[in-house]
């Protein structure tokens, strides 16, 4: 757990710093700041599905996931209770920012494989790694929409803590294939974030998180009927 601990602690120190800076900017360099982010979003989305879709062994599979997994998120109103908890304690946009920050930290392809390397051969390489681009990612985040950002990294917390204890117990079980078809799922869910705080279309990307889930347990089937 050591590396994921480094993610927390770059992540919170990030999100202190970015909140004193955000004080001092401007409401157009604020502006300029959303527009970066969402394009960044979109740039790391893309760039997952450009490594990882051409790999993929199952590419219906990905799509199935997105339906159903949609599905279940809008029938559990995931965005909307979201949105409103968030709300509740905080003003202004902290909801679209905490919701992109949760994707950007928790579905990245780093912050999945690196609990992973973590639990089956101590390797920490990708958190500390992931830990970096966090910490100056939440700096900008926590400048445009505040200190808030910070909660995410209880979720980054819980996240990697539940995939470290999940690959130590089934490590046999996991994958390139597995990882490919959630990295492919993780890109389009950046992506859709990308597309909201762009305001080029406001996709409840909340309701698509458990899409992710979906690979994970096709996979264990395929496994449990020797498919």
């Amino acid at each position: 757990m050591f590396g994921t601990i480094f993610n927390v602690i770059m992540i919170l120190l990030g999100s202190i710093l970015g909140s004193i800076l955000k004080k001092g900017i401007k409401d157009e360099y604020h502006n300029i700041l959303m527009q970066a982010m969402g394009l960044v979003a979109l740039g790391l989305g893309i760039n997952a599905l450009v490594q990882h879709l051409p790999s993929s062994k199952y590419p219906v599979l990905f799509i199935v996931s997105l339906a159903v997994g949609g599905l279940i998120g809008q029938r559990l109103d995931l965005e909307s209770k979201f949105n409103a908890l968030v709300n509740k304690y905080a003003k202004g946009n902290l909801a679209e920012g905490l919701a992109t920050a949760i994707l950007l930290f928790c579905v990245g392809t780093l912050s999945i494989l690196g609990p992973v390397e973590a639990a089956l051969n101590r390797d920490y390489t990708y958190l500390l790694a992931n830990g970096m681009l966090d910490g100056i990612t939440s700096i900008v985040l926590a400048s445009t929409f505040g200190i808030g950002i910070a909660v995410s990294a209880i979720v980054l917390f819980f996240w990697q803590g539940s995939i470290y204890l999940i690959a130590n117990f089934i490590g046999n079980y996991i994958n390139q294939d597995l990882m490919n078809e959630v990295s492919i799922i993780g890109g389009i869910l950046i992506i859709a974030s990308g597309l909201s705080i762009l305001g080029i279309k406001k996709c409840n990307t909340l309701n698509l998180l458990p899409s992710i889930m979906i690979p994970p347990l096709v996979f264990w089937v395929m496994h449990l009927f020797q498919l």
